[in-house]
């Protein structure tokens, strides 16, 4: 089992039915994962869609910057977030919206020091940890 399925699985739990019909941030997150090719390829895309300064803020000891929606669609591009909307069938600026909003808490936790774990089963503990902290 890959490490983004194994992460799915473990906190699948943490989040599901927690949205009051909203759907699990940790699903969507995933999705994004897969599409991109992990946390490295989704922030190197974010990056590259002109959100260098927002996400190295995420990254650094300093605040996190905001991101709206309408930033996190134009750096995905419309049909990676139409597409992912439709998988769970929600409003593609819905789904901008929930990245937009955990996605720079997410971001900031599992880059302590301004780097990314190198080991996927730290990232995976970890996330864990901060996405069962976003629900109380």
């Amino acid at each position: 089992m890959g490490f983004l399925d194994e992460m799915g699985k473990q906190l699948g739990g943490v989040l599901g039915g927690a949205g009051g019909g909203q759907p699990d941030i940790m699903q969507i997150v995933q999705g994004l994962l897969t599409q991109s090719g992990g946390l490295d390829g989704l922030l190197a895309k974010l990056k590259a869609g002109g959100l260098g300064d927002i996400v190295q803020s995420w990254m650094g000891n300093g605040p996190n910057l905001p991101v709206s929606a309408e930033q996190i669609t134009q750096a995905l591009g419309n049909p990676q977030v139409a597409a992912l909307a439709q998988q769970f069938g929600i409003d593609p600026q819905q789904l901008s919206g929930l990245v937009a909003q955990h996605l720079p808490g997410l971001v900031d936790k599992l880059s302590p020091g301004g780097t990314l774990s190198a080991n996927p089963q730290d990232l995976l503990a970890q996330g864990a940890s901060l996405l069962k902290g976003f629900l109380k």
